[in-house]
């Protein structure tokens, strides 16, 4: 028995126990405070099916804070979603093959903006096409447009920079220049677009064809659109749509914590840094 103990790496003692059936089995570890959090825990997640335990540790953990109680530790979290059954499926993806070096986030707020559109298709067969400026450090979405059933225009995009600027730095120009990424898109790369973005105080940039990629921060956020929030609701038509984008993009400033923001949604994130400053 010596031999196959130390073959095993287990002790004498506890192979005897095993083999003679007087080892006690071991039992899911459990927390007397548990059962206070399970119910908060259920209700988050049935209201946001889409987020992970680390995503549902950060609200629950504001929820916490805000009621004076101490947080909750990410892996109890997941202790507990595990034996309750609400953890996320994994998915496995293939890596992409392209990389992209150049570096989109930026050190501080309001030095680079990125752009991208959005398409989704609901029940009736109606189309809603939208795009958004988001900002590469503090990931607030800034502005915002959306169309039913017809293309982004121009002008769309030129009223949203304007909107952009007059939100963000209560004026008709930054005070400073602004770089706004954005693809190969023709209401950007347009030369109406180009003029009035300098009028504005902002800089065009363009992402290499083929190379989605290098705005990075604007596909993660379209893909969040999609899954926290477009995936998840009852759509049956446009109209429906545009009356819910504005409260989505609300929600998603205020509430949704971001991994690169140490999950703190964008506007905490901001709060925390004015605070610092």
């Amino acid at each position: 028995m010596s031999v196959v103990a130390e073959t095993l790496g287990v002790s004498r003692s506890n192979l005897h126990d095993r083999l003679t059936g007087s080892a006690k089995p071991r039992r899911r570890y459990y927390k007397a405070q548990d059962a206070a959090v399970v119910p908060l825990i259920t209700a988050l997640v049935a209201a946001r099916s889409t987020y992970g335990y680390r995503r549902i540790t950060a609200i629950l953990n504001r929820k916490l804070r805000a009621e004076g109680a101490g947080p909750v530790n990410h892996k109890r979290v997941y202790r507990i979603m595990q034996g309750q059954n609400l953890l996320l499926a994994r998915r496995y993806t293939e890596r992409e093959s392209r990389a992209h070096d150049g570096k989109v986030v930026t050190m501080r707020s309001d030095l680079r903006w990125c752009s991208d559109g959005f398409e989704f298709t609901y029940w009736n067969g109606d189309i809603v096409r939208g795009a958004f400026i988001i900002d590469a450090h503090d990931r607030e979405i800034i502005a915002w447009c959306a169309v039913a059933n017809a293309g982004i225009s121009g002008s769309d995009v030129r009223d949203m920079m304007l909107a952009a600027v007059e939100t963000w730095f209560d004026g008709h120009r930054a005070p400073h220049q602004v770089e706004m990424l954005s693809d190969n898109g023709s209401p950007y790369i347009a030369k109406d677009a180009r003029i009035f973005a300098r009028q504005l105080g902002l800089k065009l940039c363009y992402t290499p064809v083929k190379s989605p990629q290098s705005n990075g921060i604007s596909e993660a956020f379209v893909n969040t659109l999609k899954r926290d929030y477009v995936n998840v609701t009852p759509l049956p038509d446009a109209v429906t749509v545009l009356g819910l984008i504005a409260g989505w993009f609300e929600d998603y400033n205020e509430n949704h914590p971001h991994p690169g923001l140490k999950m703190r949604s964008p506007r905490e994130f901001i709060a925390a840094q004015t605070v610092t400053a």
